[in-house]
């Protein structure tokens, strides 16, 4: 019980401001939605056991850190109790320290530098990473006594767990953006007895603390990837199918028609992709450069730094930089992996949320059917459902098949003022599919049909057989869209048999448009 932590605050400090900007007074650096949340969570406190367990949601952008700093300045100075904060990565170290310091919270951070700590240390505020800080406990180097709290921050990893046993008698207080485990088999709510949910994304874009998203998804196949132990696809399967030429020219493709010119964060899925991706980009004469996880500090603080003040820099990476990277500038994300995991998918996109004066909208360019899985990034999402039956939602996640089922091709604008002089450009597979059948005809009328409409319009928009030629090339994407609906509809939906269909549709389009010039003649 913490019946004397009570007085409520109000104040105006924004969650995206520069770090070393956080150190004025206290009661007036709170956004009012934050000393909300900061209110909810001592209310619970002051009437819950000492060791309770309870998390705090906040989406990424809201200012998790500048709410758990505050949290620990106002129990060390009301309980005289010390406050452990654990973070999963070296970077979130530093910046949580930091950050504590703009709060007047003299802070240590417990690293594989420190290598003995005793009772007489007096700090009343630690930060540490997890591995590091458990390794010193069982080896008994590290002495913490009278500790009160340990704020876990991206509590939805469960690296954390085996550190519970040491603060059996302390607050848990976990922090995420995402309440639901990384691990399908350790459900959250097994390991804190409440969630408290605070301002929604729709919610702090409304009040301009959040970025608007500009949301785009290209139809993408997704039948050869692979399920991993973890329940999301395997790198492995990843690389095989982003790897390609088809997909790196799709992704090129997106790039040039909606972000080109932008700040743009790409994520993949494998090391080779991001790769493939750096080297396609910088062959088309973009400012591009990739980073992962093998690169060394000073070769990550080099691309950063570049990254930063590079107006139009690419930047391709696997996700490395999901946590622990905030950069305002960025201006696209563009997701060029798929994933079954909605953290990763609100972090991704999270990336480019943060506001600046000249900056209120940002653009998202999905290549992996996400938002068709997950929803609009921004869309209201029910979390305390999701913390407490975790297992209902992994189960109703939309499968690929059905996405791709669901999917519909719209015409990009710039290609359809390229067949400006069609008054109509529309063509229904399944509705078509449903004529010939009950005609008694072959099924394959339809892609027949389907062609002679495609040429039809190329030609109405060409002046020659050639330049009708080069239109039909970029139907594409429409073609390979049409030639997966009439797949469904046969219910043959083989890889091999759509790519020799797509082959032989794109041979009949190139005749039936020479046939109709020819005819002109």
């Amino acid at each position: 019980m913490l019946p004397y932590l009570s007085g409520h605050l109000t104040s105006n400090l924004n969650p995206n401001l520069d770090l070393n900007l956080q150190t004025r007074n206290i009661e007036k650096t709170l956004y009012d939605y934050q000393a909300d949340d900061l209110n909810a969570i001592f209310d619970y406190l002051e009437e819950a056991p000492d060791n309770v367990n309870l998390l705090y949601q906040l989406p990424t952008g809201g200012g998790k850190t500048v709410v758990f700093s505050e949290i620990a300045r106002r129990f060390i100075q009301k309980t005289g109790k010390k406050v452990v904060v654990l973070t999963h990565r070296i970077e979130l170290s530093s910046q949580t320290s930091r950050m504590l310091r703009g709060f007047s919270v003299k802070n240590k951070v417990i690293n594989s530098e420190v290598k003995e700590l005793g009772a007489d240390d007096d700090h009343m505020c630690y930060v540490a990473m997890v591995e590091t800080l458990n390794n010193r406990l069982q080896d008994g180097m590290i002495s913490l006594n009278n500790v009160g709290m340990v704020i876990i921050d991206e509590a939805h990893y469960n690296s954390f767990r085996k550190l519970f046993k040491y603060f059996e008698k302390s607050i848990i207080l976990g922090v995420t953006a995402t309440p639901l485990s990384s691990n399908i088999k350790l459900p959250m709510k097994d390991n804190y007895k409440k969630l408290i949910v605070g301002e929604s994304i729709e919610s702090l874009i409304k009040k301009n603390f959040l970025a608007r998203a500009n949301m785009y998804n290209y139809d993408v196949s997704l039948k050869s990837l692979k399920l991993g132990v973890s329940g999301d696809y395997t790198v492995k399967s990843s690389d095989e199918l982003y790897g390609n030429q088809n997909m790196l020219g799709k992704l090129l493709g997106a790039y040039e028609e909606i972000a080109k010119g932008t700040k743009t964060l790409i994520f993949n899925n494998g090391i080779s992709t991001s790769r493939y991706v750096y080297e396609i980009f910088k062959k088309a004469g973009y400012n591009i450069r990739h980073l992962d996880n093998k690169n060394t500090a000073s070769e990550r603080k080099d691309i950063l730094e570049w990254f930063a003040k590079t107006p139009d820099a690419i930047l391709t990476s696997v996700s490395i930089l999901t946590t622990g990277f905030d950069e305002p500038t960025v201006e696209t994300i563009i997701l060029n992996r798929a994933t079954r995991s909605l953290t990763l998918y609100f972090q991704m996109i999270g990336r480019g949320s943060r506001v600046l004066p000249n900056k209120k909208e940002f653009t998202v360019v999905d290549l992996g059917n996400n938002i068709a899985r997950f929803g609009r990034w921004d869309a209201p999402i029910d979390w305390q459902e999701i913390f407490h039956f975790p297992d209902f939602f992994l189960e109703n996640i939309k499968n690929d098949e059905d996405i791709e089922r669901e999917f519909v091709y719209e015409m990009p604008k710039e290609l359809r003022e390229k067949f400006s002089k069609s008054e109509s450009i529309e063509f229904d597979v399944k509705e078509e599919y449903k004529k010939v059948f009950a005609q008694g005809l072959k099924s394959k009328t339809v892609l027949e049909r389907s062609i002679e409409q495609h040429a039809q319009i190329c030609v109405e928009n060409s002046s020659d057989v050639f330049d009708a030629r080069l239109l039909a090339k970029e139907l594409k994407e429409e073609i390979s869209y049409r030639v997966r609906q009439y797949s469904y509809c046969i219910m043959n939906n083989t890889k091999s048999y759509k790519e020799w269909l797509e082959e032989d549709y794109e041979r009949k389009l190139r005749l039936s448009i020479s046939q109709k010039f020819a005819a002109r003649m």
